[in-house]
């Protein structure tokens, strides 16, 4: 059982994308797999 849920959103590893395996930085528990290179979002 997990004590304390911030500490467990804390140690959660580092997501890679699906398709070409660069580490995605954001959030680990979102649910994109993909990079915003891969998924074609540009920056503003």
């Amino acid at each position: 059982m997990v004590k304390n849920i911030i500490d467990f959103f804390k140690n959660l590893p580092a997501k890679q994308c699906t398709k070409c395996s660069s580490y995605i930085e954001e959030q680990h528990e979102c649910y994109s797999q993909l990079c915003d290179e891969c998924t074609g979002v540009k920056d503003l």
